[in-house]
Parts: C-alpha cells; sequence; structure tokens
C-alpha cells in the first residue's frame, strides 16, 4: 500500500467513493487549489473502484480510465495504483490515439480535410493586400509542400502518432490527435459506445487544461459515467477549456486542505486566488514535533528591482541574500539536489542567462513547430543525435567510460555494422573510430572555436555515427536553401558556437536551477524564485505590469471584461498562483519593471504580500 492509499481520508474523498458506490455511479467535477492532494484523492478513488468493482470489470473485459496532462503524473500514479490491465493510465493524447487508431480510413479522409483546411488558410493569407512579398514567397512554398502530403496521403498504409506531424509519412502531431478525435467521436456514435463500454470509469486529471472540444467529446462518450475534474483556477494553456460545466445531475466536491504551502506562502496564494474563483485554501503545511503538529510559516518575499542590464547580477545577489536570511546556503545551489527552482516565463529567459540564447533563438524564432517544440526535451531532430548521442559519448570518453562509448558505437556507428565488418579486421576499425573520438573530444572541449555544423560535418565524414539523411543539404560547401520548412532555423543552428550545447544540455536534462512558469504545473520545491519580467519574456498572452497594476489596461481589455470574457489579467493570475504555490519552504519573487517607485505603489495597492516583505532594491546593497 502506498502512502497515498493508506493516507488520511478529507471529506473530498468520503464524497468521492459516495459517488462511487451508487448503483448508478454518479458524475462530479473536484474543485481544488494547489497542493490539495488532488492526486492522492485520485489514487484513492482509483484504488477503492480496483476493490470494489474490479472483479466485475475484469470479467466483461473492462478498464478504468485514467487520462492526465504529463507523463510525469502517469508515472506517479502507475505506481501508486500497482501496474494492473485493470487501470488504463495514459497522457490525454495518448488515451485519444488508443480510441481512434482502429479507424485508420476515417483517420485518412480527416488528413485530406485537414491538409486542404491549411492550404486554404494560407491561401487566404497569400491573397490579404498588405502580405508582404517575402511571406507571399514562403506562403507559396508551404502550400506546394501541402498539396505534396496530399498526393503522398494516399499511399500510406497506416497512420501512426508521433511528436510532430507529418503526413506524408503517415504520422499525426499532438495537435491532430486532439482535432481528430472529437470529429471521428462525433461523426460516429458507434464509437462513442465502443469506448463508453470499454472504459465504464473515466477520470480527467487536470481537465481545465484540457481542449474543450476533447472536453466534450469525453462527456458523449461516458456522459453517465464517473469522471473526476479538477481545479479550474490551475488552467494555464491557452487551449483549455477551465472550468468544466456541471452535467445533469452531477455532484460538485470541494478540496480546499493545502498540504504543501508554509502559512506565509498560503496567505499568497490566497490573496492571489481571492479576485478569481474566491475559493480560500485551508490548513498548510505541517511537521511533527514530538507528538505534535505544528504549521510551517517558512517565508515570502517579494523584489521589485528595475529592468536593466544587471539582471542576472541581480539574481544571484537575491539568492545571496536568500541564503543569508534564512540561514539556508541550498539557496545558492545550481545542482538538482539543491532543491531550488528559478521559474522563467519562457524558455529564452533560461537560454539567456544559462548561455544558449543563439541555440534558442535558432530553433524556435520563426521556426515549424516540429522544431520549437522539441528544444525543451531534445527531441527536435537537429537536437536528437546532439542530446541522445554526441554529448554522452563525449562526456562517457572525457570519464574514460569505455563500455558507455562502446555501446553508443555499436548502436550508432556505420562503420560497426555487421556487413560492413564482414571479412575484414577490426583493430584498424576500432583505431580509426578512436581517433575520430578523440578529434570530437578536442572539438567540444572548454575553449573550442568550433561549431555545431563542424561537428557534424566531422561525424559524417569519419562515419563516427549516423546521422540524419535531413542534415544532408545543410553539409555542404555552400547550402542552398531548397524551400523545406525550417531551412534558415537548421543553418543558424549549424552556425551555433559548440559551448552553447553544453548549456544547453544542463536545461534539459534539468541539471541547472531553471524551469519555465508553465514546465512545474503538479511539482514542488523545498525553494521557489520566482522571475516576472514581461519585457524579456515579450510574451503578450501574459501581462504582470497589468496584473499587479503597473501597466494601464487597453481598451480592448477593458471591453473583454465588460463582456465578462476572460482577459490577460485573468491567465496571469491563474500563472502566478500556479507558480507561488510550487513552494514547500520558501518563496522569493522577482519583478523586473520599468519604473520601481510606481510599481512599488500599485503593489501595495493590490495587498498580495505582507508590506514588509516587499522589498527594492535597497535590500541587496
Amino acid at each position: 500500500m502506498t502512502s497515498r492509499i493508506g493516507s488520511p481520508d478529507t471529506p473530498a474523498d468520503v464524497e468521492v467513493r459516495e459517488c462511487l458506490d451508487r448503483e448508478v455511479p454518479r458524475s462530479f467535477v473536484m474543485v481544488a487549489g494547489a497542493g490539495s492532494g488532488k492526486t492522492t484523492s485520485l489514487v484513492k478513488a482509483l484504488e477503492h473502484l480496483g476493490r470494489t468493482r474490479g472483479p466485475a470489470l475484469r470479467r466483461a473485459g473492462q478498464q478504468i480510465a485514467c487520462i492526465t496532462y504529463t507523463e510525469v503524473a502517469v508515472g506517479e500514479i502507475s505506481e501508486d495504483v500497482g501496474l494492473s490491465p485493470l487501470f488504463h493510465i495514459s497522457t490525454i493524447h495518448s488515451f485519444l490515439w488508443s480510441v481512434i487508431r482502429p479507424f485508420q480510413g476515417d483517420i485518412a479522409t480527416w488528413v485530406g480535410i485537414r491538409i486542404g483546411e491549411k492550404i486554404a488558410e494560407r491561401r487566404e493569407h497569400y491573397e490579404r493586400p498588405r502580405t508582404q512579398a517575402r511571406t507571399r514567397a514562403r506562403l507559396e512554398i508551404e502550400i506546394a509542400e501541402l498539396e505534396a502530403q496530399r498526393e503522398a496521403i494516399a499511399s500510406v498504409e497506416k497512420f501512426t502518432y508521433g511528436t510532430g506531424s507529418s503526413y506524408a509519412e503517415g504520422i499525426l502531431g499532438h495537435d491532430d490527435v486532439l482535432r481528430l478525435t472529437p470529429h471521428c467521436v462525433e461523426a460516429h456514435p458507434l464509437l462513442r459506445r465502443v469506448v463508453a463500454s470499454r472504459f465504464p470509469f473515466i477520470f480527467v486529471d487536470e481537465s481545465q487544461d484540457t481542449n474543450p472540444a476533447v472536453v466534450e467529446a469525453l462527456r458523449s462518450i461516458a456522459a453517465e459515467q464517473p469522471r473526476m475534474c479538477v481545479d479550474p483556477m490551475q488552467k494555464i494553456y491557452m487551449s483549455g477549456t477551465g472550468a468544466v460545466p456541471l452535467g445533469d445531475g452531477w455532484a460538485e466536491i470541494s478540496k480546499p486542505e493545502n498540504f504543501r504551502c508554509p502559512t506565509s506562502v498560503l496567505g499568497v496564494v490566497n490573496a492571489i486566488r481571492a479576485t478569481g474563483d474566491g475559493l480560500v485554501q485551508t490548513r498548510g503545511r505541517t511537521v511533527k514535533v514530538g507528538e505534535v503538529e505544528q504549521h510551517v510559516a517558512g517565508t515570502a518575499n517579494l523584489f521589485v528591482l528595475p529592468a536593466d542590464d544587471q539582471r542576472s547580477a541581480r539574481l544571484a545577489a537575491i539568492r545571496t541574500w536568500l541564503a543569508a536570511e534564512t540561514n539556508d546556503e541550498l539557496w545558492l545551489s545550481d545542482v538538482f539536489e539543491g532543491d531550488v527552482r528559478l521559474l522563467v516565463l519562457v524558455h529564452r529567459m533560461a537560454a539567456a542567462r544559462l548561455g544558449f540564447p543563439n541555440l534558442y533563438s535558432a530553433l524556435n524564432d520563426h521556426a515549424p513547430t516540429s522544431l520549437s517544440e522539441g528544444i525543451a526535451d531534445g527531441s527536435a531532430w537537429p537536437l536528437r543525435p546532439i542530446a541522445q548521442q554526441i554529448l554522452p559519448m563525449v562526456t562517457a570518453a572525457r570519464e574514460g567510460d569505455r563500455f558507455t562509448v562502446m555501446s553508443i558505437l555499436r548502436l550508432a556507428s556505420p562503420k560497426l555494422e555487421p556487413e560492413r565488418l564482414r571479412g575484414q579486421p577490426a583493430a584498424p576499425v576500432l583505431t580509426g573510430l578512436q581517433q575520430a573520438l578523440d578529434f570530437l573530444v578536442a572539438m567540444l572541449a572548454d575553449g573550442s572555436q568550433a561549431t555545431v555544423g563542424e561537428v557534424m560535418r566531422h561525424i559524417r565524414d569519419t562515419e563516427l555515427l549516423r546521422i540524419d539523411d535531413r542534415f544532408g543539404p545543410h553539409l555542404v560547401d555552400e547550402p542552398v536553401d531548397d524551400g523545406s520548412t525550417g531551412f534558415p532555423n537548421v543553418q543558424a543552428f549549424l552556425a551555433c558556437h559548440v559551448g552553447e550545447l553544453w548549456a544547453y544540455r544542463r536545461y534539459f536534462t534539468e541539471e541547472s536551477p531553471f524551469a519555465t512558469h508553465h514546465g512545474v504545473k503538479g511539482a514542488q520545491f523545498e525553494r521557489v524564485l520566482v522571475v516576472v519580467d514581461d519585457e524579456e519574456a515579450a510574451y503578450h498572452q501574459y501581462s504582470y505590469g497589468k496584473y499587479f497594476g503597473y501597466v494601464p489596461l487597453s481598451d480592448n481589455d477593458r471591453a473583454r471584461i465588460d463582456a465578462g470574457e476572460e482577459t490577460v489579467l485573468d491567465r496571469t493570475r491563474r500563472l502566478f498562483y500556479v507558480c507561488c504555490s510550487r513552494a514547500v519552504k520558501d518563496l522569493a519573487v522577482v519583478l523586473f519593471v520599468p519604473d520601481v517607485p510606481a510599481a512599488l505603489a500599485a503593489i501595495a495597492d493590490k495587498n498580495l504580500f505582507p508590506p514588509a516583505s516587499v522589498r527594492g532594491a535597497e535590500a541587496l546593497a
């Protein structure tokens, strides 16, 4: 039994079981805050169903579906409930693909329609009077590529699901699956009945960040089945549905407890939430001292500093101040074990501070989603050999780890393919590979002036590793833009200095303290420093300046408020709530602003932090 399953019940846990134990189980929505133990309630509900209804479900060949937002959450829940065929625990994308995968004919039809929509969107853009000639040229290339893909799908034998879409190869991306599933569910009543029969219980974790059309598709599949939906205050993705409306006969279960945050931080997150849905979270983190449960006070500080060219130095000074103020040297730690997180709004801010700004810009700015979405985890195709083979092999070579080196070479070097080795002595081949590896290690050493392109040419020329064919047009002496999507981005990436590769590796392997505001939902850390910098982030969907009140609202903002529509204030409030509620011990927020006195005055009116914990640059002197 895991600690989650064996933990004491909250009133919400009891209400959930009452819904599930009815002869005709009752659907419900759970409204809860950060740190409330939503995952614990979910795991306890799954365990209860497995114990009370599991035998009958197994006999009927049915499963309990649990859909969550990230692979990390999938792993946590699976570990708690155990690996059992009774439970189908997956991300939303994987679940949806498992539902529609058998309908290959419908998928092919939809892909043709989707390509037609994309072509129409680009033609409409092309015809606009103000479209620039350069943009028209790019649109012509994209339209031609899409038309070629539409012709190619006729020869696709089977469609599969991947990170990014490539219709000609029969690969659908995340966005495709989110669009395709509602279409199929709406068009096929039989599909709805089959899925509802297979999954009589469907729990949707993090439902507020699930695409609205997907939520409606799930409701239509299992309109009479129980589902778990959670905290709409934590909707931080633009495509999310937000609060899930109650269906006829559905129960609303509130879980106000917060078991994560110390009392100082709980006061801040409740103040943030007060202008949202008004849910007041209770309890706060406690520790047992002897036989007595005591509340953890923790700290919550807000720094308001000028948005100048000293940002990085000021961040370092804040960490030094926090280490002294809290008597906790781990505030200065840059390793994972230090449990410090500096939360930045966009990856670009981390890239600038860690030392890979050009690499980030190359694969992000004006880049296709297949490149930009793969930066965070190294899955973009130009990064994949760097992340999975080149840097690990060089690291192993530096450490004298010959086993790892040979494992990578056996797997990926063309020279070690059995048919290439047949009939020739292995010693000269291994000697050549060693020489090529030694040169590669030198190219990637500190102080090297090599570029990523020079590294890739060396690997190609020596056949040290097998490289993606897509590098071919980029590694010739005088590359010519062939019009393929992302060509300029890959060229910019290959022009980057090799030192940026090591800086980037620290980031995607989480060896640095940096993470994004969006990337930590569901996580918690002892020490959290939230970096707020609208100017550097250049992220127009959010505005901390408008939220705190030191930047005026636009006419459009006011019109949306008057119309009762979602605004930049709502989005920023939710994101700020998520960031601050990650802290288990200490929270610090730093705002880089153009006018410090004006910002301090506006922040005082906002009353989110106690006045004594709001500080300017003088605190760091």
